[in-house]
């Protein structure tokens, strides 16, 4: 009998490791998502437009970090600082130069560009730096750490700490600077901050550059995880998903909804099909749309006509 109940014990104790396990790693997971959807919110909420290059946008964000780490030796820091400038960047070129034409268009229009935009980046990307498949590895690769007696992945809590980090740097830049701030208003009222006398145009580009700057960090901190390639862009099918859960034009709703997307993915794969995992975020986003349109967070638009 106290034979059994010690195995009992066990069998507990390692139902409970792998739950836990499975809850930091869906958490991880679902912070990229929400850092991605992040990006969607930003641009939706300033232009009106739905970015569908925003997941290439992270996957040449990763191409150059790689290439200023690795292939040019900078190291990890330097080489994510200056791949954060770079996208951002391509980030306000793509809208100065490209996205400012169609506005004012029919949204179809916006959409397929922004498609086109991505199937460019991609071709790009494929053309400079070969299609295979690569490593990129950052300081907190490879290690483990004890929490309550359950081995962590430092990579999964360097994830979590990185978008906690990211989060906390981005409220601070939207409430107490001047820029912040009036990116906040040229998003919420165009017409009203064009008439106080803001670069409403510069705005609209500084917010293209800030989401491609966020999809960048995304995914560096993405990379050790699921390598870098240029197909990696397709995590934007699933952080649409987490942005269109947590309410299409919410900040904290992008990031709650990710980690759902990310924890439901994760804990579906592991405890009944690994197949699942690519299945989950559609499911979610068909409910949502079903049953939930304006998402988690997101308020219920009514047009009087």
């Amino acid at each position: 009998m106290p034979e059994r109940a010690r195995g009992c014990d066990r069998g507990r104790r390692a139902a409970m490791t792998e739950a836990l396990q499975i809850l930091i790693a869906g958490l991880a997971t679902g912070c990229v998502y929400g850092l991605v959807a992040l990006g969607f919110v930003l641009i939706y909420k300033a232009a009106e437009v739905v970015n569908f290059a925003q997941g290439d946008m992270l996957m040449l964000g990763a191409f150059f970090a790689l290439g200023f780490s690795m292939t040019l030796g900078l190291g990890f820091w330097a080489g994510l600082v200056c791949a954060v400038l770079l996208t951002a960047a391509v980030g306000w070129m793509i809208d100065a130069a490209i996205v400012r034409r169609v506005i004012g268009q029919p949204q179809f229009a916006t959409v397929m560009l922004t498609i086109g935009i991505g199937m460019m980046l991609r071709t790009a990307v494929t053309m400079g730096f070969g299609p295979d498949t690569r490593t990129m590895a950052s300081p907190f690769s490879g290690g483990m750490i004890s929490l309550g007696g359950v081995p962590v992945s430092t990579t999964y809590l360097s994830i979590i700490g990185g978008t906690v980090l990211l989060c906390a740097l981005l409220y601070a830049f939207f409430t107490y600077t001047r820029a912040g701030v009036a990116m906040q208003a040229a998003s919420q009222n165009q017409l009203a901050a064009y008439v106080m006398g803001m670069p409403v145009k510069t705005l609209l580009s500084a917010v293209w550059a800030l989401a491609a700057a966020v999809s960048t960090i995304a995914g560096v901190l993405i990379a050790p995880v699921s390598l870098v390639d240029p197909n990696m862009g397709s995590i934007a099918l699933r952080a649409l998903a987490a942005a269109v859960l947590g309410g299409f034009g919410s900040i904290p709703g992008a990031l709650v909804g990710g980690a759902i997307v990310g924890i439901a993915e994760l804990g579906a794969a592991a405890l009944v099909e690994e197949t699942l995992r690519d299945v989950v975020p559609h499911v979610i986003l068909l409910t949502v749309l079903v049953f939930r349109p304006q998402g988690l967070f997101g308020a219920v638009g009514r047009k009087k006509v």
